[in-house]
């Protein structure tokens, strides 16, 4: 299931871009996204792991390690599930083998549930933040 730290995580990344002047704080990151600073710091710390950001423990910002045209929605999916449920789809659990349903419906979600996982990845991958990056701005004329 994606949470909410995919989009945290492109909205961090649209900002050191449009900010890439200056190193902004994860308090004005955090002004931003209208969450706590402790988030962006553990957001920007798996940012920081996946190779996508460079920061420094108790230097204030961070800095792209690639253009934005070269990193995909894919790239930061993947970086901030780190430790979560790699599935879009959760199955439930335990169904009843004696019913015609039960018995078959785990297997039968998996190969229906993996394909919309794949096209998800492949559309994710066809889009960059640079993308993202422009969108916001024509919004904003």
């Amino acid at each position: 299931m994606i949470s909410s730290r995919f989009s945290v995580a492109v909205h961090i990344l649209t900002l050191l871009e449009l900010h890439k002047s200056g190193r902004i704080t994860s308090e004005l990151i955090a002004g931003s996204v209208n969450t706590n600073p402790v988030v962006i710091r553990r957001m920007m710390s798996l940012l920081n792991k996946a190779g996508l950001i460079h920061s420094s423990p108790g230097v204030a910002g961070a800095t792209l390690v690639r253009p934005l045209h070269e990193i995909t929605l894919l790239d930061v999916y993947r970086a901030v599930q780190v430790g979560v449920q790699e599935e879009l789809f959760a199955i439930h659990e335990n169904p009843n083998p004696a019913c015609i349903v039960g018995k078959n419906i785990q297997s039968t979600l998996e190969t229906n549930f993996a394909k919309a996982q794949q096209a998800m990845e492949q559309e994710l991958a066809r889009v960059t933040l640079h993308q993202v990056a422009n969108d916001i701005l024509h919004a904003q004329s």
